[in-house]
């Protein structure tokens, strides 16, 4: 995982629709670099453009480019691992939360307490919830798999319904 900014670089992008509505792809040399969820191709193109301002984005245009079906099959089944790379952005401390994220097996949830203890920082929950918040890869580091200390569902950058979904959806998965 990196963390480092989008200046005067290529990012490519797909968008597609599964269960949780329209789904944007984004891919740099180095990696996948975001997944976004919306209501629509332009809200999430928007969205992206906002992230990376610095970037020059082209329309991929492509449904079979390896890192967006990779992505879209892994958020049809994420039991399987997940064999693109990603290139992640954000601080030192929202990239280890984010690999801590991902250490979370599907259809298994953590505390934002849990993952501020397992860095070490006991008293970080909210920072923990808001590197969550900042997270550019919906559901490929699972920020949605971290709930509040007593199990119930918070916020969800994509809407607290996605996150219901994507739960159910991987809960599903897992009983088979």
């Amino acid at each position: 995982m990196t963390a480092k900014n989008a200046q005067d670089e290529t990012i490519q992008w797909q968008t597609g629709h599964c269960y949780l509505g329209e789904v944007l792809v984004a891919c740099t040399p180095r990696g996948v670099c975001a997944v976004l969820l919306g209501d629509t191709a332009d809200e999430l193109v928007e969205d992206l453009a906002q992230r990376f301002p610095r970037a020059e984005l082209i329309h991929a245009n492509d449904f079979r480019a390896p890192w967006f079906t990779e992505v879209m099959n892994y958020l049809i089944d994420s039991r399987r691992p997940l064999s693109v790379e990603l290139d992640v952005r954000g601080t030192d401390f929202q990239c280890r939360v984010w690999q801590a994220l991902q250490q979370i097996p599907s259809g298994c949830s953590s505390s934002y307490g849990d993952i501020a203890q397992q860095l070490g920082l006991p008293t970080a929950s909210r920072a923990v919830a808001g590197a969550c918040a900042a997270n550019p890869l919906a559901v490929v580091v699972p920020c949605h798999r971290v709930l509040r200390g007593d199990g119930s569902l918070s916020g969800y950058r994509w809407g607290v319904k996605r996150k219901q979904a994507v739960l159910s959806h991987e809960q599903g998965l897992s009983d088979r």
